[in-house]
């Protein structure tokens, strides 16, 4: 950073009380009043440098202590010192950090060459142009400064200087950056690599105001000069600086630090990182655009904002990684950890977009090669929520459900994800296991992950059911085409129960009642039945036959009767015991009532 000096006398300023004056043998002739700060000075060394102050002192008349009031005087009573020093001779040190606020402050006091030769504006200008504009970070700390005094700063063209040098410095190959600049990515080392990066100028723009920022990148992209990928590595930068980060475990809502006034910037920093994304596919990863969906999420930024992030994810969520997915949510969101609505959001998203695109599209090569990337992520991602103790089985099948069925050539990790799912939470309903279950397609499974599904307890028994019929009608197949192939080596070692084990068990339990009476009583075998009575029992659809099905439903129902009536018995039996009178009578009524029945 460069500095220049003015003026050799050592400072004799001082203040007592909320007065600011300086060592004088001469009394103070004029008063300065500034905010709350008075300034008691002399006339002989303000007025011949400060034009501003000439006029006003004639329009006071001859009065021996003149008072001017200069509350609207850019940079304030500290810019102002600095001018009074210069006009003294005391020494002053100009740099980036001050030059703004002295500048504006010298151009309202026309402290011009008009007034008197070499004075502070022109000098000023002079270590602008030869200095400021010349260095690198000096420019980014005079532009960041301009801040401060917009409306000054561009009516001095003090801004639109800065950018242009800013711009200009960008735009130069990499090759040839002879001057300092800060990078810290991860891993680089400036002294392992002796090529300058591409984007070795997007740290040090990100000090810069949202506003600034939005300028000095509107002017970069309309050179064309720079791809799009490097617009969005400065966007990439910026937001991770100035944006909070979704990717860890946030404290609950009403524990939150930050005040309404940080939030709000927070949101004009997002709205302003999205507006300026540019409309090139891959220009920024989709990562980096589900985190900024994440973070709308959790600020509560406009609908708007969080459309376009949505359908810009989806247009690119093929590249997405698991771990691009997995965002905390706060302790207080329902118990669950990972925000999975925001990935079915982007999921329905695409699938819309999917739907719009014609049949004969739809079925070319890259359209299932992209939809068929996104189903496994969505299933590799189904498998690390699923562990999840406290995740709702209603956010697991919403996902899974959203994806369509040409997404999946295979259920194998879907029916890890269940089986995880199931492994993690035991005390499941059975209406819940049906429900997440029913997701599974069981023809799609291995002969590997069928093996393991008919043994796994977990599973209701329709599933159980559904994946044995469909592995012998495979069998079977394989067999009238003589191709049989062999059972896995699970099949081999144990006992595999068959369909039908399992219709023996419903026959069984349909026919007990009415078949008390009969001496023997007869299992339905699937392999016995004619081929005719098989053609009849299958569906079109893919699903177990009709009569299978029905049984499997009666089955359910008396089931879920014989529980119910266990509930009853069991309920009936703790009464009784705490009555033992109700016990005699309950007896007595139906030792009269089977008397009645023998009479009859």
């Amino acid at each position: 950073m460069k500095f220049m000096k003015l003026g050799t006398r050592p400072d004799t300023f001082f203040t007592e009380e909320a007065t600011r004056t300086v060592i004088s043998d001469i009394p103070s002739d004029i008063v300065i009043q500034i905010n709350d700060i008075n300034y008691l000075l002399h006339k002989f060394p303000l007025l011949p440098k400060c034009g501003l102050l000439q006029r006003l002192c004639s329009d006071s008349g001859d009065s021996d202590i003149v008072t001017i009031e200069l509350h609207d005087l850019p940079g304030g009573e500290e810019a102002f010192e600095l001018c009074a020093k210069f006009c003294y001779g005391i020494m002053i040190n100009v740099s980036a950090h001050n030059f703004v606020a002295l500048f504006c402050a010298a151009k309202f006091l026309r402290m011009t060459e008009s007034v008197e030769k070499g004075n502070l504006v022109l000098k000023l200008e002079a270590f602008f142009m030869s200095c400021i504009l010349e260095g690198w970070k000096d420019s980014i700390i005079t532009l960041q400064n301009t801040s401060k005094l917009p409306e000054w700063s561009e009516t001095y063209g003090i801004t639109r200087k800065c950018i242009d040098s800013i711009v200009e410095k960008i735009l130069t190959p990499p090759a040839k950056v002879a001057w300092s600049y800060t990078y810290t990515r991860p891993g680089y080392s400036k002294k392992h690599h002796h090529s300058v990066p591409k984007d070795w100028w997007t740290e040090d723009i990100s000090d810069l105001d949202i506003d600034l920022f939005r300028c000095l990148i509107t002017a970069i992209r309309s050179t064309y000069m720079l791809s799009p990928q490097l617009i969005g590595e400065a966007l990439h930068v910026y937001a991770s600086r100035w944006l909070p980060d979704t990717t860890k475990n946030r404290p609950p809502e009403s524990s939150v630090s930050r005040t309404e006034e940080l939030m709000e910037k927070s949101r004009r920093v997002l709205e302003t990182i999205v507006n300026m994304i540019p409309g090139d596919r891959g220009s920024v990863s989709v990562g980096f655009m589900l985190r900024l969906l994440s973070i709308a999420n959790y600020l509560g930024a406009s609908p708007m904002t969080k459309t376009e992030l949505i359908r810009r994810s989806s247009l690119q969520f093929e590249e997405a990684t698991v771990n691009d997915l997995l965002f905390p949510l706060p302790s207080t969101s329902g118990g669950h950890s990972y925000d999975i609505d925001l990935v079915v959001s982007v999921l329905e998203s695409l699938v819309v977009l999917w739907r719009r695109i014609s049949p004969t599209a739809s079925e070319n090569s890259q359209f299932l090669v992209s939809i068929r990337k996104v189903g496994k992520l969505i299933d590799s991602y189904l498998l690390v929520v699923a562990k999840d103790a406290n995740m709702p089985v209603s956010k697991i099948v919403s996902l899974a459900e959203a994806l369509p069925d040409i997404a999946r050539l295979d259920h194998d990790v879907l029916y890890k994800a269940i089986n995880s799912y199931l492994k993690e939470h035991p005390d499941l309903s059975k209406a819940d296991k049906k429900r997440l279950c029913r997701i599974l397609d069981c023809q799609k499974l291995s002969p590997e992950v069928r093996a393991h599904a008919v043994k796994n307890e977990r599973l209701p028994l329709r599933t159980v059911v559904q994946v044995l019929f469909f592995e012998q009608e495979k069998e079977k197949g394989s067999k009238e085409t003589g191709n049989r192939l062999l059972p896995p080596p699970e099949l081999i070692r144990n006992h595999t129960p068959t369909i039908g084990d399992y219709q023996g068990k419903l026959k069984l339990g349909l026919d007990e009642k009415s078949s008390r009476g009969e001496s023997t009583r007869r299992t339905i075998n699937p392999a016995e039945n004619s081929e005719k009575d098989q053609n009849k029992m299958k569906r079109s659809d893919g699903k177990l036959p009709l009569e299978l099905e029905k049984k499997l439903i009666i089955a359910e129902i008396e089931e879920t009767e014989s529980e119910k009536g266990k509930e009853i018995r069991g309920e009936g039996m703790s009464r009784s015991k705490l009555d033992p009178k109700k016990i005699v009578t309950k007896g007595s009524r139906s030792d009269n009532s089977r008397d009645k029945g023998r009479d009859r």
